[in-house]
């Protein structure tokens, strides 16, 4: 049986050093982290988010501001935010909540936000930065990071030299970013996708597989090489009649059958979910330690 990379309990340690870093950052220079959330419209899932944001903050020590904005606010209004945000000497985060109102383009909303702010990674500087393996300089979207963090922890090595990866996934904010992160640390890496040839056996050839392609419970058992690390990072909802919401929420491996082949597995929930606000506070620390001047932690 598999041991279970349990997200809560990674999470908790990540969120403990970045409220001890701030701690000693502000003792030492004064200056502390601060993030800026901005929301547009009522998405009653994006709210939620925010407000995890928010108080995840709070607790790590950080300025925490939150701009909700109506649903009818104008792109041009929306940069001219973000415009003063990138000057606030205060912020060293931004962050702007997606999905935006259609009449939006999220695109020229997110490379408006200043790389050196970008704690979620996704401008096209820290993309670049990111590809070309300057992790020193680059933001790293926050769930292929948490993704490296606990896989680093359930196969004790920060250096994966001789292990087969396989990412199933090409998006931009997890599948591409993680295969980079995997060969940062040598490991030899496939990406996957769709239209991949015989896909269940290129995943039987991976010593770390992440599924990353929101189809529920799509990677079996059989799929799995024995002893293999798997990352899940589907969060899917599946409809359960028999219980009390209607729903339960899966990944996107097929937990129980993967279990009993794997060496390590993440569960959903309770896995790289939980990773993402706690490295989303770890690059907000970062991104203020180098506007201070001051060494940056690693997590």
């Amino acid at each position: 049986m598999a041991e279970r990379i349990d997200g809560k309990i990674i999470a908790a340690q990540v969120l403990e050093k970045v409220k001890a870093e701030t701690a000693k950052l502000v003792g030492e220079t004064g200056l502390q982290p601060g993030i800026a959330v901005v929301i547009v419209g009522e998405d009653s899932a994006s709210q939620f988010y925010v407000r995890s944001k928010g108080k995840r903050a709070e607790e790590c020590g950080f300025k925490s501001v939150t701009h909700r904005l109506p649903a009818e606010t104008s792109e041009a209004d929306l940069l001219k935010l973000i415009g003063e945000l990138n000057d606030d000497d205060t912020i060293h985060g931004i962050l702007v909540q997606l999905p935006v109102p259609d009449h939006i383009d999220d695109g020229k909303v997110i490379q408006a936000i200043s790389p050196d702010k970008d704690v979620d990674g996704f401008s096209f500087v820290n993309v670049g930065r990111l590809t070309t393996g300057q992790l020193g300089s680059a933001f790293v979207p926050c769930t292929p990071a948490g993704s490296m963090v606990m896989i680093r922890q359930a196969l004790g090595t920060d250096d994966l030299s001789g292990l087969s990866a396989v990412v199933v996934g090409r998006s931009n904010i997890v599948g591409k970013p993680m295969a980079n992160l995997l060969l940062a640390a040598n490991a030899t890496v496939t990406i996957a996708h769709s239209r991949t040839k015989d896909l269940p056996a290129v995943c039987r050839e991976a010593d770390i597989l992440v599924a990353a392609v929101g189809r529920p419970e799509m990677i079996k058992g059989d799929w799995v090489k024995p002893g293999a690390c798997v990352i899940d990072v589907g969060i899917n909802r599946v409809d359960a009649p028999d219980t009390e919401k209607g729903y339960r929420v899966v990944g996107d491996v097929d937990y129980e059958a993967a279990e009993k082949v794997a060496g390590s597995i993440t569960p959903v929930p309770g896995g790289v979910g939980l990773m993402t606000v706690a490295m989303l506070m770890a690059s907000t620390l970062i991104s203020a330690c180098r506007a201070a001047g001051k060494e940056a932690p690693t997590f």
